[in-house]
C-alpha cells in the first residue's frame, strides 16, 4: 500500500448524468489537480456518454480517467407481481480495467437501454452480468446497491446471497463500497457491510458520490434535481441529496475514513488496476461490392465508368465531338478513383450510391447535392450528385484532399416525408444492430435555465416570463446569462431590487450550460461492419425504435464509426407535390432536366417575387435580386454564396461589374480566367485554391491546405504559407510586391469564402422552385402551402403572396376542399393574364384551402370527412352532414372551427346561426352514428332515417366579429380584412395601399399614410443600446413592414399588439443599397382616428323595437363630432308612404365598432358610416 495518503474519487457523476450531475468534464482536471488526485472515475448514471470525452481530454492534463458506469440492477422482491409497482433498482459501480472490460461495459449499458421497458429506468437483471464481467471491477453500490437494498428490506439472507453471487462473477474484482454522507441509513448499515466483507474476504473501498463540485453549489444542484423530476424545491416528497455530495478533498476523505484507512488506500489500488482509456479507432465500414468476384475498388471503377457514360450521353455529348468532349471527364474520373482507392474509401462511395439509387428507384426525391461532394465526377457518375462538376468548375480536392486524409462526408437531402424509408432500407440491408442514429445533448441555456429555475422556486409565471424575455434571443449565437446581465440594464435593476430574482439568477448562473436531456441528431446515421455495441455504447431514444450511439457527433467518428447524413429537405417534398399537382393537367415535368435558361424563371427572380423560393425568399434577398437582375444560372450560385455576413459587402461591386458600371479587378492577368465568372470578386473557396495553383504553382491539395490556414488565421502557419506562396509566384515570374499584395487580398476573402460546390447544388434547388413558381404558379403555391399545413405564420405569408399574384384564394368548403391545399379550376373564368403561370392553359385556377390547414381540426378527422364525401357525394344540407359524419372523428372544437372558417358557407352562409347550433349538431351526429353502428334501419329501407334540423333565428356576425372568428379558426383573415370595415376612415385620411409603397419610394421618396393590422413585432437594439423594432402589418392588398425607432416605440408600446389596426404616418425611401425603407413618424389606433374624424352615422330602421338599446350604445360615445340620423319609411292615412329623417341633437364619436353594434340589433335594417 502507498505510504502517502492519496484518495481517488471512484463514484462521480459528470454533467453527462443528465440533469443530475453538475461536474463538467472540462473542469474535472482542475478539481483533480487542485486536490492532488492523479486519477478520477467517470461513473454516470446508466450511461457512458462521457467515456471518450474524458479519455481524450483528461490525459493531456496529467489526469488518468477511469472509465465506468453506475448501472441499475433490477431489484427482485418476494411476491413481485404485475399489479405491484416495480421496486426501484439498485446500483452497482462497474469500472473497466482494459479494452476487454470496456467492451463488456458497452454490452451491459447497451442492454440496459435497448432491452428495458420504456416505462422503467434503463436496467438489467443481476444475472445479465454473467459473461460480461471479465476485466471489470465492481463496487457493491453502498446502501443503494442491490445488497444494501435487501438489507434495508430486512432480507439479510437475500443480501448475503446477492453478495456471494457478485463475488463469484467478479472474482478478486469485487469491492465493498462504504460511503459517509451524514445519512442515518449509511451509519446503520455500515457495520453489516464490514462484517460481510470480512466474512467473504472482500476488500473495502471508500467513496463519496459526487454530484457537484463545491459544497456551496448544493442549493443549485437541489434545484437541478427538481428541474429533472418536475418538482418544486419546497416539496418534501421528492428526491434529495445531501450537502456532502460534492468533490471532497483528499484531506477530507482521509479524515472521514481515518478509522478504516484501507478503504482510502484501495481507491489507489483500483485506479492502478484500471489504467485504461478509450482508444480512438480509424473509420470502419462494412464491405460493399457489386460482385463477389471483385473487390471494392474494382466495383467502384465499374459502376462509376458505366455511370459516367450515361451522364455524358445525356448531358455532354453532341454527336459530333463525343470523344474530344469526353476526354477531360475520363481523365478526371481516373484521377479521382486513384485518390479514393489510395485513401481507402471506395466502399463509402458505393454505400452512399446504393441507398441513393434505391431512393430514386422508389420515387423518393433526392437533392442534387450538398457540401463539397458536388465537386466529384465519381459522385456525379454514381448519381450521388446531379451537377456536372467540370461544367461549373467544381474541385474534387475541396471534397477529398490527397494531402490530408480525412473521411469523405456526403450530406444527402431527401424528401422529408420519406426520409425514414431510406433509413429503414439501410437498417434492413446492413442489419438493425449495425445501424444507429447519433445522440445530441440539450443544454440549459440562458432563457431556459431562468424559466426552469423560476418554476421550481414557484415564482409567478408572469415575473419569470418577463425576466426570461429580458435576455436577448439569438438562436444562431445564444447569449449567456452573464452577458445578458452585463448588457441589459433592466435585468440588472430586477436583480438589484428583487431578492427572489437575485436568488433565481444566482442559481441559474450555476446551472447554465449543464446538459438537460438527450435526443437524436436530426440527420446523422452511423453504419458499422459489426454489431455497434462492440464499438460504442448504445442508447434508446424513447421516441424511436432505432438504437442511438451514446457518443455525440464530436466523438462517434473517433470511436470508429462512419457518419452518413440523411437530411430531410422540405423543398424536395414541395417540388414532388407540385409535379404531382401539375400531372393532374396531363403534363409531366421532369424537374431534374428542366432547362437552366428558362426566361420566365429569371424574370420571376428579377421581379423579386421570390416568396417560397428556396434560399431566395427573404426581403433582403429579394432586394438584391431586383438590383442584380440575374440572367444565368451562375448568378444564382453567386448570390447564394454572397448573401451572408461578410461576403454581403461585395454584392454592390458584383452587381456594378455585372452591369458594366464598374471595371472588374482581376488582380493579375493570369487570374482573369478564374475571376471572369464573378466579375473579379473572389466569392468561392475554390477560387482561392485555383489562384494559389495558377499564381504560385500549388497543387490543388496544397491549395486546400492554404485555404484552411487562411480561414483559421494562425499566424505561424500563415507565415509559412506566405513564404511558400511568394516562392511559387517568383518561379512563375510574378512581381514579388504584387504577389504579396495578392496573398493579403486572397487571405482576406478566404476567411469567408463560400464552398462553390454547396452553393451550386443549392442554387439548383432554388432554380427548380423558381421554375415551378414561374411556370405553374397555382400548383406550386398549393404544394408549398400543403407542406406547411400546420404552420399558420407561413400559410399567412403564402396567402398574402397569392393575393399579390392575383390568384384566387378559395375558402375552405366541406363540399370542395381536400384534406390538403389543391389547385382548382374556376368554371367560367379565363386566365387571360397568365396569373396561373407562364405555361397557363388559359383556364383560371385558384388555390382551394385545405381542411387540415384549419386549427384544431385534425388531419385524420378531415381525411374521414373527405372520404365520406367522395364515397357518397357532396353534403346536401346540414341534416345530411349530421347524418353521415362520425362524431368519433369530428369533435366539438373541430366543428366550431369549420364553421368559423366558413367551411359550411356553401350549405348555410349564416355562421352565427350554425355556431349557436353546434351542440344540437353534435347530438344529431351522435344519434346517427349510434344508429349506424347498431345496424338499425328505418322502415323505408336500409338507410339511417334523416332527421330534419330546425335552426333558431340568429343574426349573422358582422364583419369584425366574422373576421375575429375566422382568425381564431384559420390563424389569419381569409375572406376579408379588418380594414374593410374602415373604408370611409381610410378615404378621409388619404391612406395609401401597401402596393403603392414601392412607387412612392421612387426618387427621393416621401411621406405617406399607411393603415394596417399588426401581425407581429421584432424588437432589436442598436449598437448604442437604443431600442428599435420592425413592425409587420397587413392591409387588404398584402403585407408590409415598418421600422419604429425609440421615440415612437416607447410612446406607443401599449398598442403594438398583434391584431390591432393602426394608422401610420411614414417616410418611404430607398437605401444606399437599393432596399426599401419605411420608417414610422407617427402611429395611432385606427379606432381613435375614426372616433376623432367620423362625420356621422345613418341608421335605417325597420321598427322602433330597439331604440333603447341604440340609446345605450350611443350614451357611451358622446362628445364627438359625428351626427346620428335615424331613417324610417312611415305610412300615414294622409301620406300613403313617406321617408322620415330624424337627426339627434348631440354629437358622437363614430367608429366602425359603434356602427357594427347598432347594425346587429333587431329592427335595424342597416347602419352606414358617412
Amino acid at each position: 500500500m502507498p505510504d502517502d495518503k492519496t484518495f481517488i474519487h471512484l463514484r462521480l457523476h459528470s454533467a453527462y448524468s443528465l440533469a443530475e450531475g453538475a461536474v463538467q468534464i472540462k473542469d474535472l482536471a482542475k478539481h483533480c489537480i487542485g486536490n492532488k488526485m492523479p486519477a478520477v472515475a467517470i461513473t454516470d448514471t446508466n450511461n457512458m456518454f462521457g467515456a471518450l470525452d474524458a479519455s481524450l481530454n483528461l490525459p493531456p492534463t496529467g489526469i488518468q480517467p477511469i472509465i465506468g458506469v453506475s448501472l441499475a440492477i433490477r431489484h427482485q422482491k418476494d411476491g413481485d407481481n404485475l399489479h405491484q409497482k416495480a421496486p426501484e433498482p439498485g446500483f452497482v459501480v462497474l469500472l473497466a480495467q482494459s479494452q476487454a472490460g470496456y467492451e463488456n461495459l458497452m454490452v451491459l449499458v447497451s442492454k440496459a437501454h435497448l432491452d428495458s421497458d420504456a416505462s422503467e429506468v434503463p436496467q438489467i437483471g443481476i444475472a445479465d452480468l454473467a459473461g460480461h464481467t471479465g476485466d471489470v471491477i465492481c463496487l457493491t453500490g453502498g446502501v443503494k446497491g442491490p445488497v444494501g437494498k435487501y438489507l434495508q428490506d430486512g432480507e439479510d439472507e437475500k443480501a448475503e446471497d446477492c453478495l456471494k453471487y457478485l463475488n463469484s462473477i467478479f472474482p478478486g474484482r469485487l469491492y465493498m463500497e462504504l460511503a459517509r454522507h451524514s445519512v442515518a441509513l449509511e451509519d446503520a448499515l455500515e457495520p453489516t457491510f464490514i462484517d460481510l466483507a470480512y466474512k467473504y474476504d472482500i476488500p473495502l473501498v471508500a467513496t463519496n458520490q459526487v454530484f457537484f463540485p463545491k459544497r456551496k453549489m448544493y442549493e443549485a444542484h437541489d434545484a437541478l434535481l427538481c428541474i429533472a423530476g418536475g418538482n418544486y424545491v419546497d416539496q418534501s416528497d421528492r428526491r434529495k441529496e445531501t450537502p456532502e455530495h460534492y468533490f471532497k478533498s483528499t484531506a477530507e476523505m482521509v479524515e472521514l475514513f481515518k478509522d478504516i484507512p484501507e478503504a482510502i488506500d484501495n481507491t489507489i489500488v483500483i485506479a492502478q488496476r484500471c489504467a485504461f482509456k478509450v482508444p480512438t479507432i480509424d473509420p470502419i465500414l462494412p464491405n460493399f461490392t457489386i460482385d463477389e468476384s471483385m473487390g471494392e475498388a474494382e466495383s467502384l471503377k465499374k459502376v462509376a465508368t458505366e455511370g459516367l457514360e450515361y451522364r455524358l450521353s445525356r448531358h455532354v455529348f453532341d454527336g459530333e465531338n463525343d470523344q474530344e468532349l469526353g476526354i477531360p471527364y475520363y481523365e478526371r474520373l481516373e484521377y479521382e478513383l486513384g485518390i479514393i482507392n489510395k485513401m481507402g474509401f471506395p466502399g463509402y462511395f458505393l454505400i452512399v450510391a446504393d441507398f441513393i439509387q434505391w431512393s430514386k428507384d422508389h420515387d423518393i426525391p433526392v437533392g442534387p447535392g450538398r457540401g463539397s461532394g458536388a465537386g466529384s465526377v465519381v459522385a456525379w457518375a454514381l448519381k450521388i450528385t446531379d451537377l456536372d462538376p467540370l461544367k461549373f468548375g467544381l474541385l474534387f480536392e475541396r471534397f477529398l484532399n490527397p494531402e490530408r486524409v480525412s473521411m469523405p462526408d456526403f450530406d444527402i437531402d431527401f424528401c422529408q416525408d420519406k426520409r425514414e424509408l431510406v433509413i429503414k432500407y439501410v437498417q434492413d440491408k446492413y442489419g438493425h444492430d449495425q445501424v444507429a442514429q447519433i445522440i445530441t445533448f440539450g443544454k440549459l441555456q440562458a432563457r431556459a435555465v431562468v424559466r426552469d429555475v423560476g418554476r421550481v422556486l414557484q415564482m409567478p409565471y408572469m415575473q419569470v416570463d418577463r425576466l426570461s424575455k429580458l435576455i436577448p434571443s439569438n438562436p444562431a449565437n445564444p447569449m449567456t446569462l452573464s452577458e445578458a446581465i452585463e448588457s441589459e440594464k433592466k435585468l440588472r435593476e430586477e436583480i438589484s431590487n428583487e431578492p427572489n430574482t437575485a436568488r433565481l439568477i444566482e442559481i441559474a448562473l450555476q446551472l447554465e450550460g449543464l446538459f438537460r436531456h438527450a435526443s437524436t441528431h436530426a440527420a446523422g446515421v452511423v453504419i458499422g461492419d459489426r454489431p455497434l455495441d462492440q464499438l460504442v455504447p448504445l442508447y434508446r431514444d424513447p421516441r424511436s425504435d432505432m438504437p442511438v450511439t451514446q457518443y455525440n457527433m464530436k466523438y462517434v467518428e473517433q470511436a470508429g464509426l462512419v457518419k452518413f447524413d440523411f437530411l430531410g429537405l422540405k423543398t424536395l417534398t414541395v417540388l414532388k407535390k407540385a409535379v404531382e399537382y401539375i400531372a393532374k393537367r396531363n403534363i409531366e415535368v421532369d424537374i431534374e432536366n428542366v432547362p437552366l435558361d428558362d426566361k420566365a424563371s429569371f424574370d420571376l427572380m428579377c421581379s423579386g417575387n421570390t416568396v417560397g423560393i428556396f434560399q431566395l425568399e427573404s426581403s433582403g434577398m429579394q432586394s438584391v435580386l431586383m438590383n442584380l437582375k440575374p440572367d444565368m444560372f451562375e448568378d444564382i450560385i453567386a448570390v447564394v454564396a454572397l448573401y451572408r455576413p461578410g461576403p454581403m459587402d461585395n454584392i454592390p461591386r458584383y452587381i456594378s461589374c455585372k452591369h458594366g458600371e464598374e471595371e472588374p479587378d482581376y488582380l493579375h492577368p493570369l487570374l482573369e480566367e478564374i475571376l471572369t465568372e464573378t466579375y473579379g470578386v473572389i466569392i468561392y473557396q475554390e477560387q482561392v485554391m485555383q489562384i494559389a495553383q495558377i499564381l504560385a504553382d500549388y497543387t490543388l491539395g496544397d491549395a486546400d491546405l492554404l485555404r484552411r490556414a487562411m480561414g483559421k488565421k494562425i499566424a505561424s502557419e500563415m507565415d509559412k504559407q506566405r513564404a511558400r506562396f511568394q516562392e511559387g509566384a517568383d518561379a512563375k515570374g510574378v512581381d514579388s510586391k504584387q504577389a504579396a499584395g495578392i496573398f493579403d487580398q486572397v487571405a482576406k476573402f478566404a476567411g469567408y469564402g463560400f464552398n462553390k460546390s454547396h452553393a451550386a447544388a443549392y442554387a439548383l434547388v432554388s432554380y427548380h422552385t423558381a421554375f415551378l413558381k414561374a411556370n405553374y404558379t397555382v400548383e406550386f403555391m398549393a404544394a408549398i402551402m400543403t407542406l406547411d399545413l400546420t404552420n399558420t405564420d407561413k400559410l399567412h405569408i403564402f396567402k398574402q403572396e397569392l393575393v399579390n399574384l392575383k390568384i384566387p384564394v378559395l375558402p375552405p368548403d366541406i363540399n370542395k376542399s381536400l384534406v390538403e391545399f389543391s389547385a382548382e379550376v374556376i368554371e367560367g373564368e379565363n386566365d387571360e393574364d397568365a396569373v396561373g403561370g407562364t405555361l397557363s392553359d388559359g383556364q383560371m385556377r385558384g388555390v382551394r384551402y385545405g381542411l387540415a390547414g384549419l386549427k384544431n381540426v385534425g388531419v385524420a378527422a378531415m381525411e374521414s370527412l373527405v372520404e365520406e364525401r367522395d364515397k357518397n357525394g357532396p353534403f346536401k344540407d346540414l341534416a345530411d352532414f349530421c347524418n353521415r359524419v362520425d362524431t368519433r372523428q369530428i369533435n366539438k372544437r373541430a366543428l366550431e372551427n369549420l364553421i368559423k372558417a366558413g367551411a359550411f358557407d356553401s350549405i348555410n352562409p349564416n355562421r352565427a346561426q350554425l355556431h349557436s347550433a353546434v351542440e344540437m349538431m353534435l347530438r344529431e351526429m351522435s344519434l346517427a352514428t349510434q344508429e349506424r353502428n347498431s345496424n338499425q334501419v328505418s322502415l323505408f329501407g336500409d338507410q339511417v332515417e334523416e332527421q330534419s334540423i330546425i335552426l333558431a333565428e340568429v343574426n349573422d356576425w358582422d364583419l369584425i366579429e366574422r373576421l375575429k372568428c375566422e382568425q381564431e379558426a384559420v390563424g389569419f383573415y381569409l375572406s376579408a380584412h379588418p380594414l374593410d370595415a374602415y373604408t370611409s376612415v381610410l378615404a378621409r385620411q388619404k391612406v395609401v395601399p401597401s402596393t403603392e409603397i414601392e412607387e412612392r419610394a421612387a426618387g427621393k421618396g416621401g411621406f405617406i399614410r399607411l393603415a394596417g393590422t399588426i401581425q407581429g413585432i421584432r424588437r432589436m437594439k442598436s449598437k448604442r443600446g437604443n431600442p428599435y423594432a420592425f413592425l409587420s402589418l397587413s392591409d387588404s392588398s398584402g403585407g408590409f413592414e415598418v421600422t419604429l425607432f425609440k421615440e415612437i416605440l416607447e410612446a406607443q408600446d401599449e398598442i403594438l399588439v398583434s391584431g390591432n389596426s393602426v394608422l401610420i404616418s411614414a417616410e418611404v425611401k430607398r437605401g444606399d443599397d437599393g432596399s426599401l425603407r419605411t420608417t414610422a413618424q407617427g402611429l395611432e389606433t385606427i379606432d381613435s382616428v375614426a372616433m376623432r374624424t367620423g362625420t356621422g352615422l345613418d341608421v335605417y330602421l325597420k321598427d322602433a323595437s330597439n331604440l333603447d338599446a341604440i340609446k345605450e350604445i350611443l350614451a357611451n360615445h358622446k362628445n364627438g363630432r359625428g351626427r346620428v340620423t335615424f331613417k324610417m319609411n312611415v305610412r300615414h292615412d294622409d301620406f300613403p308612404e313617406c321617408d322620415v329623417d330624424v337627426e339627434l341633437r348631440e354629437r358622437y364619436k363614430i367608429s366602425p365598432s359603434i356602427r357594427n353594434a347598432v347594425a346587429s340589433l333587431k329592427g335595424v335594417i342597416e347602419a352606414k358610416e358617412i
